[in-house]
């Protein structure tokens, strides 16, 4: 195919992607092609969208069979699989019998869902919402005043008032925390700063301070949720209940869909009328996000993403590149620190080469499989990084010799 879709790319696109990298066509399993023919193993998974891969015969048929019945009603109507998918998700995230779900169509909706959850919990005198930086929480005005990445902020300020960035550190959060806190919101796993793990204890302290002062706890699982960590949800490998999570990326295997789930009290804040959408819960996306969250649970996908997770890292620090750095992250969501800022020229080595990952910044390596990866293609993506990171010429100073001589 020629070079024609660039100029299209260029000519009919809002920029605000940049140019894109290649134009495919097709996908199967951890495969993408693109309009040349040319095969490529995708370790992005649309940025942890993908948690089936591509083209699985669950979500084909689930959507086929979907359409050819019911795909939109309005809210004005319920649907089976909207009420399906919403007792599935109150399981899956432990939210007991009080717990309550609302649709939506992304990770950002399900976030203005939760700003404004949390600007109700405004009793006593409740105004400020914390949240963290380097924390990515979506794109429209209220997920960016939560979003804790100040030249993203910046070209649309002034921001919606109220929202106070904070520390990682267990000190910065005990000294934010008081009575006029509505709520704090926070990622498990900062997907979007480099795979930043937040320390268990950090989240178990969160969670004490909300309770002493009336706050909301709520988790932003959008990245980290429907088993990419190796649990169902980020939150639960340390061992708490939050207020509330929102959650989108992998839940509908690639058909969009979010949701905001909430436990307890808090599930009770909302009143009728207060919040909406025209799309979220559509039959055709919540019967998709059924197929998925099945198939997760029947083919034990939350135990491969531990199980090939641990694989791929151990397999990372073995390639012996001296770039490589170490390893972060849960599961199947892996951070490969670099010891030099070449991710974007390691990334664009490693599309050259037939391998679709992300430079999450400038020292990390995003990796986001698909849960159904296996055997084959983690040899395949050992074998096409290696040759990445082979491609990056020089990047580090030359090593001091340490060879001492007698005086």
């Amino acid at each position: 195919m020629s070079d024609d879709w660039r100029q299209r790319v260029l000519d009919d696109m809002v920029p605000v992607f940049g140019m894109t990298k290649a134009m495919l066509v097709r996908g199967r399993g951890c495969h993408v092609w693109d309009a040349d023919g040319r095969r490529y193993l995708d370790f992005l998974a649309g940025i942890a969208v993908n948690a089936l891969g591509h083209a699985h015969p669950v979500v084909v048929d689930a959507i086929s069979s979907q359409a050819a019945s019911l795909i939109h009603v309005s809210n004005y109507f319920s649907s089976p699989p909207q009420l399906e998918l919403a007792a599935r998700l109150k399981r899956i995230a432990g939210t007991g019998h009080g717990g309550r779900v609302f649709f939506c169509n992304s990770g950002t909706e399900a976030n203005e869902a939760a700003f404004k959850l949390a600007r109700l919990n405004s009793a006593g005198g409740r105004t400020r919402i914390l949240a963290l930086d380097g924390a990515f929480h979506g794109r429209t005005m209220g997920a960016l005043a939560l979003t804790g990445k100040p030249a993203l902020r910046a070209p649309f300020e002034p921001m919606p008032p109220g929202v106070e960035h904070i520390g990682h550190t267990i000190d910065d959060l005990e000294a934010a925390f008081d009575d006029t806190v509505a709520a704090i919101i926070l990622e498990p796993i900062q997907g979007e700063a480099g795979v930043v793990e937040l320390p268990v204890a950090y989240l178990r302290r969160a969670r004490e301070l909300a309770t002493q002062h009336g706050a909301l706890l709520i988790v932003d699982e959008i990245q980290t949720g429907v088993g990419r960590t190796g649990e169902w949800f980020g939150f639960q490998h340390a061992g708490i209940v939050p207020d509330a999570i929102t959650m989108a990326k992998g839940l509908g295997g690639g058909v969009p869909v979010g949701a905001l789930v909430t436990f307890g009290g808090s599930s009770d804040l909302f009143s009728a009328g207060q919040h909406g959408t025209t799309f979220g819960g559509n039959p055709l996306a919540t019967a998709t996000a059924n197929a998925v969250l099945g198939e997760i649970e029947r083919a034990d996908l939350i135990g491969n993403a531990q199980r090939r997770g641990e694989q791929i890292r151990a397999l990372v620090e073995s390639i012996g590149s001296p770039l490589i750095a170490g390893t972060r992250g849960r599961g199947l969501l892996i951070g490969v620190a670099l010891a030099a800022p070449v991710a974007s020229e390691v990334a664009t080595g490693a599309l050259a080469a037939g391998l679709i990952v992300n430079a999450a910044n400038d020292t990390t390596i995003r990796l986001a499989p698909p849960l159904t990866v296996g055997d084959d293609e983690i040899d395949e993506f050992a074998r096409l990084f290696a040759e990445a990171l082979r491609t990056v010429s020089n990047p580090l100073p030359p090593q001091p010799d340490h060879q001492t001589t007698d005086a």
